[in-house]
Order: structure tokens, then sequence, then C-alpha cells
């Protein structure tokens, strides 16, 4: 199929809104391929500012503090898809987005090496003891002594949550000389030379220095608690760079301070302000073996623009040609042009006999399917129909008045 044109919508009519500073890649994406209204602002919308801009936005590119509510995805009338420029999707309602049928793509890849590469700095920042070397220099004290500071060569890194970051950090350690151990609830095949435990207990007592890469789950809040951080070797490391909700400040903080932990890096915390320069704060402010970062973990240039062309690219496939994967709410579906065609794109809720009446009433008024493809998940099914051209315009109409329908949408 010709490139000249991908979508039957006039490109000049769809709105796409980035918020909160996303890469000029992603904008210049879209504006390159003949979108030109595209909208960036560069902080945060709350609730109320976001329903206002929202109601005639196709596509939506937010990062972490921008939260899509029930109430912002009732007022986007014309809505057909979220990208969020980061790791997570925690902040969009991913429950009321798949009632919708409002696809919601991430980056889950892009910005690995940039945290893991972070991490290794914090370590050695930790362990030569640079941070309270560097406040002393700074108050013009010279503090010349190799006391309580150490190679990471030879030392243990516990890495708990053994996904895409840990296992690029467990890589990383290895080539500085570290001995790798992990914890993960599932069975993942070691990098190198790492060992994989059974349990959190044994990774905490055994490691120098301990990562957390794992994800905000009911299971997983306050994991770092006053009971398991009795089990970390003493003067060992503490590094979170994965999510605030996993370790309880409090009892860190009273650790750091008896001395069964030596040293902390944290980016990432339960409350965050919305934009910066916002007063925030923690437990663990004033603790001179303590680096506070304000969730840079993912933040550098080649990372958010391996996000740009990533979330972007997802977003541009699905507006175009209707390709679902990556989505945490449309079922995964990917699918080659068909000459000489037009395309629908047809969302419903997944209960039995959609399919059955979509075929039925297209074949009462001898609309002929030269192509169709149907996934479901759980909750919706997502129909694509390559239908004869002469007839797509009946075709559409009648797809809209199917029982169970949420979404129907002309592809090209």
């Amino acid at each position: 199929m010709s490139d000249k044109k991908r979508t039957s919508y006039p490109k000049e009519k769809i709105n796409i809104l980035f918020l909160e500073n996303i890469s000029d890649v992603a904008v210049e994406h879209f504006k390159s391929s003949g979108y030109s209204n595209v909208k960036k602002i560069s902080g945060a919308l709350s609730e109320e500012q976001l329903i206002k801009e929202i109601k005639n936005v196709h596509l939506l590119g937010i990062r972490s503090k921008t939260k899509v509510t029930q109430k912002v995805l009732d007022a986007a009338e014309k809505l057909q898809a979220i990208g969020c420029f980061c790791i997570g999707v925690n902040q969009v309602n991913l429950e009321a987005a798949t009632q919708k049928g409002v696809a919601v793509f991430n980056a889950p890849y892009s910005n690995t090496r940039s945290v893991a590469e972070l991490v290794i700095g914090s370590s050695i920042m930790l362990i030569r003891k640079i941070v309270d070397k560097n406040a002393a220099a700074h108050k013009g004290v010279w503090m010349k002594d190799a006391t309580g500071s150490y190679e990471l060569r030879g030392k243990t890194l516990g890495i708990i949550g053994y996904g895409n970051i840990g296992s690029q950090l467990s890589v990383l350690a290895e080539s500085l000389g570290m001995k790798v151990i992990f914890y993960d609830t599932e069975t993942k095949l070691p990098l190198g030379n790492a060992t994989s435990f059974k349990t959190l207990k044994e990774v905490l007592a055994k490691a120098d220095i301990v990562s957390l890469h794992i994800p905000e789950l009911p299971t997983t809040k306050n994991l770092i608690n006053k009971t398991n951080l009795k089990f970390f070797k003493k003067g060992s490391i503490l590094i979170n760079y994965a999510r605030g909700e996993v370790v309880e400040l409090d009892a860190l903080a009273k650790a750091l301070t008896e001395g069964q932990l030596s040293g902390a890096a944290i980016d990432v915390f339960p409350w965050e302000p919305e934009k910066n320069g916002d007063i925030f704060t923690t437990p663990l402010q004033g603790l001179s073996n303590v680096i506070l970062t304000p969730h840079i973990g993912g933040s550098t240039q080649e990372a958010q623009a391996n996000i740009g062309v990533d979330v972007s690219a997802k977003l541009f496939n699905y507006l175009e040609k209707g390709v679902s994967f990556g989505s945490h709410t449309v079922p995964a579906l990917s699918l080659p042009p068909q000459e000489n065609t037009h395309r629908i794109l047809h969302i419903h809720n997944n209960v039995p006999g959609v399919l059955s009446e979509i075929n039925t009433q297209l074949s009462k008024n001898k609309i002929n399917i030269l192509a169709q493809y149907l996934t479901t998940n759980e909750h919706i099914g997502y129909v694509v129909l390559d239908i004869d051209k002469s007839l797509s315009k009946n075709a559409l109409e009648l797809l809209k008045k199917v029982k169970e329908t949420i979404k129907v949408r002309m592809l090209y």
C-alpha cells in the first residue's frame, strides 16, 4: 500500500498532546509524517487541567507525573491511545482505559542502561565515602583518608529483581570484578557468572551492596522494612532506583543511624513533588551517608531520546496501521496492509457472540470481508477487518451498531 495516505482521517485534524517535556524526537516523528497539530507542554497537568485539555485529543503522551484517571478518560471523547514515555504505566487507570478501548503503551526497556550505570556510579561514591569527603571539601576541610573506603572489585552485589535493568546491571557489575547474586520471584536465567538464590533473606545476608529493581505491587510495598533490614550484612549499602513504595524510609533512616547499613542511594520516594522547585521532604535528609536524587534514574539525554523513539513509534503504528503490540489494554495484534481495501478497527467487550454478529451483519448486507483478524484479552476483543472499498462506509455504520461495541475506527 502506498505510504501517501495511511489514515482516512485528515492528519491535520488529529490532535496530539505531549506533556512533561517529552523528547522532541517524539514530536518530530509525527510532524515529519504530516501530523501538524502537535501540542507540547513542558510540565505535568492536574486532573482538572487535563480534563479541560483532553476533550478533542486523539493521542496523549505523558511521563510519570500526569495521572490519567477515570474522570480524565470520561472526558476524552476522541482519545485513541496514551503513550507513557517512561518505564511504568501505574499513572494510568488501566482498567478504565481498557473499558474505553484506549491503547496504553510505554517504553519498558529504553532507559535500562541509564539506570544500571547510575547504580554503579552511586555504588562507587558510597563505598569510597565520596559523599562525606565532598561535603567536607566544600566546607574547606581536608579529609585525605582511606579508612572505610573500598574498591568494588571483589565485593558482592545483591540484585533484587532480575529483569531488564537488574540483568544489565549484573553484566556491568561483573565487568568491574564484582560477584553477583540475585533473587527474583520468577525463575530467571543468570547472565555471566551471576548466581540465583531462592530467598530474599539469603541475598540480603551475603551482599555488600543491595540494589532493588522490582515493581510497585501490594506484595512489594515496604519490602525493605525494619524486619528485613535486620537481615542485611552489617555495614552494607542499599540502592533503590525502583519504586518509592518498596522501602520503609523511617526504618531505613534508623538502620543507617545505628550503623546496620553504611550508606544508601535513593532515587524514588513514596511521595514526590509535582514539579521542579516544589518543597520535598524525606526522613533521609541530613544523613551524610545517603545520596538523594530526584527520580532521575532514567533521565539521560540518550534514554529520553530512546524512549521518544520507542513510544512514538508504537503510537504511530497503532494510529496508522492498527498495530497494538506493546499495549497494556488493547490485545496484541499486528497485521500487514491489504491492497485495494479499507481497514476498520473494532474494539468490543469480550463476551460470546460479538464476532458472530459482526459477520452476520456484514453478510446480510452483502459486504465482503477480504481479511479478518481477532485477538482478545480478559476484558476486550480487538477485530481488524479489511473490507471492499466500495462498501466500507456502510460497513462502518453497521459495526457501530453491534452490541458490546466500545470503539470503531476507519483506519484507511
